[in-house]
């Protein structure tokens, strides 16, 4: 066989197992790959594109600071934390906040919710619609109290049902945290909202 032939049969051979090597690759990384129509997968996504964690997860003070506690990861406001009434100041529109879990405002003071599906103290008795309905209405559980500031129910109820099903599906999927979290209070204290 001349040298050509040889070099041509080489050339070959190196082409096909890099071929087959890069196929391989491919089919690993789609097998590693969560399925893309899985309802679940798109609703973590908008989650964290949303930033839901920055409101709905406490914080923890750790080697460098304030972090999100993961072992609360969408579990709200720690239930065991309740804060006075807010001290507006006269003025322009005011708002505080106290860990990003509680804020107080004009209109008293709210708690970021428990979105684990906890059924005794987050979303576990929440149905899909009661979820969709809550996020195109502004009232919680669909036909209770306002959602008040700052959760941006406005800018969610401009999502598509799939993706507020998305939603729901992630937040189904998640472990439970049991954490009763404060019932909002109105301005100037007194009696939480039902």
């Amino acid at each position: 066989m001349n040298t050509d032939m040889k070099l041509l049969k080489v050339t070959l051979v190196a082409a096909l197992t890099a071929g087959a090597v890069v196929l391989l690759i491919g089919a690993a990384r789609e097998a590693a790959q969560p399925a893309v129509n899985d309802p679940a997968v798109r609703g973590k996504y908008l989650v964290t594109y949303g930033g839901c964690s920055d409101c709905h997860t406490p914080l923890k003070f750790g080697p460098n600071g304030p972090e999100p506690d993961l072992t609360r990861f969408l579990a709200g406001h720690p239930g065991d934390v309740e804060l006075p009434p807010p001290d507006l100041k006269p003025g322009p529109w005011f708002a505080a906040t106290a860990g990003m879990t509680a804020w107080a405002g004009p209109w008293g003071i709210s708690y970021a919710a428990n979105l684990t599906p906890d059924v005794n103290t987050g979303l576990g008795i929440w149905t899909e619609d009661m979820f969709i309905r809550a996020m195109r209405t502004g009232k919680h559980m669909s036909a209770g109290r306002d959602i008040l500031p700052p959760m941006p129910w406005q800018n969610l109820a401009a999502l598509t049902d799939a993706d507020l099903k998305a939603i729901y599906a992630y937040l189904r999927s998640l472990p439970p945290v049991r954490n009763e979290v404060p019932r909002p209070t109105p301005p100037g204290g007194g009696p939480g909202y039902e």
